[in-house]
């Protein structure tokens, strides 16, 4: 999810810093992103990936670079935060993010970044790295999400359902039993063919099932999203899992991973993460012998977990090394 940081893991980041670059960047198809800018101008380019699909880039997230060497690129994708259409599924593909990315980098004048992204971000990190590994200095990435069904089927099929099934009673409880066999599809119906009342109630829920697990802290209490915020994460989400995020067939990254193997990368990972579960991570790792796997005890999948912000923050230092900053 993204959206909060603990006040432990806080201590570990770089203190806030405003952006020097903030700007609407026109990617047509009728849709213009949010991108924004901090650190050194001249220091070594990075963008942030978020979460979601959906979740928006938030002033938290500029906080994991040293804001003297690193030149700090985030914005949000197509659809949510502050880019716009909000909440619009049109012309909202992986590619069209991927190509978003490309204009984002063309238009500042980059010629090669690092990447930095958790959850889904880890997800666009890696097609975006394996598409165009020629622009890929290093990647550094959280809570790793492979897109691939078996992950779907373990966070909407019943599998996590069984470590928190108070909470995937209440995810179950808003469609009817004929239609609880394929959560997605049945919240597919509502998030995009009902009223604009009823899109944001079920949108609740299903942002509800996921902040319920994002934390070993929550304990089952995600708290309830602004409808706003509810409505563009749901439908985003929904729409890319929907259709296994545009891939060409399940286990893409997998099947395409030899295009990372000259590509140095960072792999943070929480070992009782209930939405990503380890094994991704694991088997990313096998795939990408040049990456770090670190798995961090008794952490889950959030950014607000003990020690997976200072996992991240210690590991963008040291991708300074590795690209051959001082």
């Amino acid at each position: 999810m993204d959206r909060s940081i603990g006040q432990s893991s806080a201590a570990a980041l770089y203190p806030p810093i405003d952006p020097f670059d903030q700007r609407m960047m026109d990617v047509g198809d009728g849709h213009q992103i949010y991108v924004e800018q901090c650190g050194n101008p001249d220091g070594v380019p990075v963008i942030v990936l978020h979460g979601g699909p959906g979740g928006g880039c938030s002033p938290m997230m500029r906080r994991f670079f040293d804001p003297a060497k690193w030149r700090v690129i985030l914005f949000d994708q197509r659809g949510c935060g502050r880019s716009r259409p909000h909440a619009s599924v049109r012309a909202n593909t992986t590619w069209h993010l991927v190509r978003d990315m490309e204009t984002i980098r063309t238009v500042l004048g980059i010629d090669r970044w690092a990447l930095f992204g958790g959850s889904w971000g880890a997800t666009l990190a890696l097609i975006y790295a394996i598409t165009h590994p020629d622009r890929a200095l290093h990647l550094s990435l959280r809570g790793v999400f492979l897109m691939e069904q078996r992950e779907l089927d373990w966070f909407y099929g019943g599998g996590a359902g069984q470590f928190w099934p108070d909470q995937w009673r209440k995810f179950c409880a808003m469609v009817p039993s004929s239609e609880r066999g394929d959560m997605i599809a049945a919240y597919n119906a509502r998030l995009f063919d009902s009223t604009p009342h009823d899109q944001v109630r079920f949108a609740r829920a299903w942002a509800a099932w996921e902040n319920a697990l994002a934390s070993m802290g929550s304990q089952g209490r995600g708290g309830e999203a602004n409808a706003e915020y509810a409505r563009a994460f749901a439908r985003l989400e929904n729409h890319y899992f929907t259709n296994l995020g545009f891939l060409d067939g399940d286990c893409w990254i997998r099947r395409n991973a030899e295009a990372l193997a000259p590509i140095p990368g960072l792999i943070v990972q929480g070992r009782y993460d209930m939405i990503c579960p380890p094994l991704s991570a694991r088997l990313l790792s096998d795939a990408w012998p040049s990456a770090k796997l670190h798995l961090v005890p008794f952490a889950g999948h959030a950014l607000s977990e003990p020690g997976i912000a200072e996992q991240l923050v210690k590991g963008t230092d040291a991708a300074l090394r590795e690209i051959g900053v001082a």
